[in-house]
């Protein structure tokens, strides 16, 4: 099994266990300002604000703002070539699937990372079905076949009569999903996309399932150059001064129970960061993954920005909640400035078309949070 691919489940792991549900939105309104919609936000450009002079003394607490979605889906569907016989990352083991017919397509991520990526190949008008987070523009007419916001209705899927399932086995039961292949859909798992070169892989995976593997090369270099772009826009934001670039550390919440997890190194948050050109505290002391916080290791890290999820926040009571919940995040500078910032959940890590738009928002959120009110 492909390391990216256990971090990846890794993530969705510590979510299910925790009861969280990334894709917590039941209506597929945002959850903090941002918008994993349809409605497309429009922000000034990035070259129009006036950062901060000093990102570690701002006081206050912000919430991300995600614009776009700024990638554009190709502006013809490619000509497949069907059958096809592709790899499918199953959790069991890969196995090959043939794929015969795609103009049913059900996508399923706990992001809508997978339904993006169909999109953008230009097969929107394929899709028969979606999960909750897969929200492109024109996506508000595609029944929705997950309940509870993140568990698949295999009955509504089978209502659909679909041709083909992609899922990156973030959205269950697994075992439901799977089973749609016993009653002869074909069924292909791809790899989760949480940080740029996962995302290139899932593309590749996704454009293959379709029948369109050559029409990825062209995707993939858009999203590359779109990121490369963007941190370009996002680096004259960035104190000249090192002494003045925040530290951030990423922090899993959830309620008022004691429920803290830190993402380290591999967890998706971490290129998120490094794409800001900002200091990642966890990579600095070595922390891999997502673990449970401790208050020795977050106090030693002493983040400037702490970064959590719009629910968390919200489910700890937000950021008065959060101080008291857990004392030590007050002893850290991020705890001292209440510089919480939140991101909406469903968008944080979903990878793929949208990473140029997520770290936008953080940018603003961090350098020019002002520019949001």
């Amino acid at each position: 099994m492909k390391w990216a691919r256990v971090r990846g489940a890794v993530v969705v792991g510590v979510v299910a266990v925790l009861g969280f549900g990334l894709a917590a939105c039941q209506t597929g309104v945002d959850s903090g300002g941002g918008v994993h919609g349809a409605e497309a936000v429009a922000l000034p450009p990035l070259a129009e604000l006036t950062p901060l002079e000093d990102p570690t003394a701002y006081e206050g607490p912000t919430t991300a703002v995600i614009g776009g979605p700024s990638i554009p889906p190709l502006a013809k569907a490619p000509k497949a070539k069907l059958p096809v016989t592709v790899t499918s990352h199953d959790n069991s083991g890969d196995t090959e699937v043939t794929v015969e017919d795609n103009t049913r397509i059900i996508p399923l991520s706990l992001s809508g990372s997978v339904g993006e990526l169909v999109n953008a190949f230009g097969m929107s008008d394929n899709i028969v079905g979606r999960d909750i987070s897969t929200n492109f523009a024109g996506s508000e007419d595609i029944p929705i076949v997950t309940k509870d916001g993140h568990s698949v209705d295999a009955e509504a899927v089978l209502s659909h009569n679909p041709s083909l399932i992609i899922t990156d086995g973030s959205i269950g039961p697994v075992d439901v999903v799977l089973q749609l292949r016993d009653a002869g859909i074909p069924v292909v798992t791809v790899d989760r996309a949480i940080d740029p070169e996962t995302s290139f892989r899932t593309a590749q995976q996704v454009a293959d399932a379709l029948g369109v593997g050559p029409a990825a090369e062209d995707v993939i270099a858009t999203m590359k150059q779109a990121i490369a772009d963007k941190e370009k826009e996002i680096s004259a934001l960035v104190p000249a001064d090192a002494e003045k670039k925040p530290r951030v550390a990423f922090l899993y919440v959830r309620g008022t129970a004691g429920i803290f997890y830190l993402f380290g190194e591999g967890s998706g948050v971490d290129s998120l960061i490094r794409s800001i050109g900002a200091v990642d505290v966890a990579k600095e002391v070595g922390w891999v993954g997502e673990k449970p916080m401790t208050e020795e290791a977050l106090i030693g890290m002493n983040p400037d920005v702490i970064l959590v999820m719009t629910k968390g926040l919200e489910s700890a009571g937000g950021v008065d909640g959060l101080l008291a919940a857990q004392p030590s995040i007050a002893l850290t500078e991020a705890g001292k400035h209440r510089r919480i910032v939140d991101v909406d959940d469903t968008i944080l890590f979903a990878g793929g078309t949208r990473i140029p738009d997520v770290i936008d928002g953080l940018a603003r959120a961090i350098y020019a949070p002002d520019s949001l009110k």
